[in-house]
């Protein structure tokens, strides 16, 4: 039974992806700060054997714990799911806030991909949620946007660099999800056009499906995202970042 941790695992993508990994036969792990959530989570999952890690990534020991965790209990995947945004204009935002967002989205990504990588095996995988945003912009949400391209090109080099003793790396980006992700930024779902929304069903499908294919370094969810993300192409980068900033959350103030 293939063992996976996963950050972030009390709500949206990281439990869904939990869900269906453990209807697929995996044993979870589920990390996150709220051990309410988390103990009801973890009852909904089918399978046996699932625990659960109280974390806030954002405090260094509390992050620690976790990196002592995967020095000692032995993984087969591990999924750096936990992340944070804010909508809002740059220097409206606190900085203190905006660089937990960093420390969370960079900081303790690399941290623990670093941890666990150092005793990965033949057959292991990391894979590092990043956003749709790693391939543009986004005004009113910049520290974001810019943390997750971080996570898609750090991600790709790893991919190169474990390739070959058959460890696998992806950076997996989804678009705009139907969870709690935008409300706790300061935003809502219906800030997006539908056209462009996935749900949290079909996020984690796909996660799965790329975590099992193991074909790319880098994939992006959903063909809507896909689709314009070639749109964006054929435009020059000026009208793309134009595009971006009329739809943003963090600009509609």
């Amino acid at each position: 039974m293939k063992k996976v941790l996963i950050t972030g695992a009390s709500g949206g993508i990281g439990l869904e992806t939990a869900r269906q990994l453990a209807a697929k036969g995996y044993q979870l792990t589920l990390v996150a700060r709220s051990e309410e959530k988390l103990s009801k989570a973890v009852k909904d999952l089918g399978g046996t054997g699932h625990t659960i890690l109280v974390a806030d990534l954002t405090n260094k020991d509390d992050l620690q714990k976790l990196v002592d965790h995967l020095k000692t209990e032995k993984y087969d995947v591990l999924i750096n799911n936990a992340g944070a945004g804010i909508y809002g204009k740059f220097i409206e935002i606190p900085l203190d806030e905006q660089l937990a967002t960093m420390q969370l989205n960079i900081n303790a990504l690399v941290t623990l991909s670093y941890t666990f990588l150092q005793n990965a095996k033949q057959g292991d995988a990391l894979v590092n949620i990043g956003s749709m945003l790693a391939h543009s912009s986004l005004p009113g949400g910049s520290v974001y946007a810019a943390t997750k391209s971080f996570v898609a090109n750090f991600s790709e080099s790893l991919w190169y660099e474990f390739k070959k003793k058959g460890v696998f790396v992806m950076g997996f980006n989804p678009g705009a999800a139907a969870s709690g992700f935008h409300a706790n930024a300061g935003g809502h779902t219906s800030d997006f056009p539908k056209f462009v929304m996935s749900s949290v069903e079909d996020v984690a499908r796909e996660l799965v499906k790329a975590l099992e294919n193991r074909r790319k370094p880098r994939v992006v969810q959903g063909w809507k995202n896909r689709f314009m993300l070639f749109g964006f192409k054929l435009l020059s980068r000026k009208s793309a970042i134009n595009i971006m900033g009329q739809i943003s959350p963090g600009m509609k103030n």
